[in-house]
């Protein structure tokens, strides 16, 4: 992403930052790189209930930037964009938690359906099926999905959401981190793998194939969920209900292998 702050500029600005401790060059790298923070917070907005403001989400995001640029090291095989948009998502959400919008309705019925695909995949050693999901909740099928939707509308299923355990940095775990990057080096030599990392990523794998590619498409493409919708011949509304499981479908198996 453009930062509008020629490359050379800038890493005579890191090594203002980190060298000298030079709070000028800090306040400009804030100002070069906060363009990430309107990007994510436009990103999020788009998901969240019309009430949550835009600029309070910028405000949100800019303490992750602040925090990213001072834990940031230079010697990391990383672009510093990639590891700072996961900071500013993970303030943005941890902010947002705090304020604790999000209905109990909704939340137990997140919870819920997390512990029934757990316990279909159990069972059946595969991913369940809308129909087979909704018969264990006791739902109709189009009540299912609506519980789907009224879910990826009300709180922030996604995959930035941080999850205990870190690298050898202390940094918190993101679901996005364990995603590969076909045009990044080498993820071995980036960061230290542990078990943690490992435990997301084979959940990740066992997704349906379908499930897998929306994740793809729209962390590491870049594509709205309409586009994706559009790529897939399927709805907006389908493609939010398919983001929202495969997350639930994740997090009801990490937080059992986490335990």
């Amino acid at each position: 992403m453009e930062t509008g702050v020629k490359q050379v500029e800038l890493r005579d600005l890191w090594k203002r930052y980190k060298s000298d401790g030079d709070p000028r060059a800090r306040e400009r790298l804030v100002v070069a790189y906060s363009p990430l923070v309107k990007y994510v917070a436009g990103r999020l907005g788009s998901g969240l209930p019309a009430h949550v403001e835009e600029a309070d989400l910028i405000s949100y995001g800019l303490t992750g930037l602040i925090n990213a640029i001072e834990r940031f090291e230079l010697s990391r095989e990383i672009k510093f964009e990639t590891y700072a948009i996961t900071r500013i998502r993970g303030a943005i959400i941890d902010e947002l938690r705090t304020l604790d919008w999000v209905p109990r309705s909704v939340r137990s019925r997140a919870r819920e359906i997390e512990r029934a695909n757990h316990k279909l995949e159990m069972k059946l050693q595969r991913a369940p099926s809308d129909e087979e999901m909704a018969a264990e909740l006791e739902l109709t099928v189009p009540e299912f999905r609506d519980s789907l939707v009224q879910i990826s509308h009300s709180t922030i299923v996604a995959l930035d959401e941080m999850w205990p355990g870190g690298d050898s940095t202390g940094d918190a775990v993101s679901l996005l981190d364990t995603l590969p990057d076909r045009g990044a080096d080498d993820p071995v030599k980036i960061v230290d793998q542990n078990e943690v990392k490992e435990r997301i990523a084979e959940a990740i794998g066992a997704l349906p194939e379908r499930e897998k590619l929306v994740i793809a498409l729209y962390y590491y493409e870049n594509l709205t969920l309409r586009e994706i919708g559009e790529v897939l011949g399927v709805t907006e509304s389908r493609v939010s209900q398919m983001h929202t499981k495969a997350v639930l479908r994740m997090r009801g198996k990490l937080s059992t292998d986490l335990a």
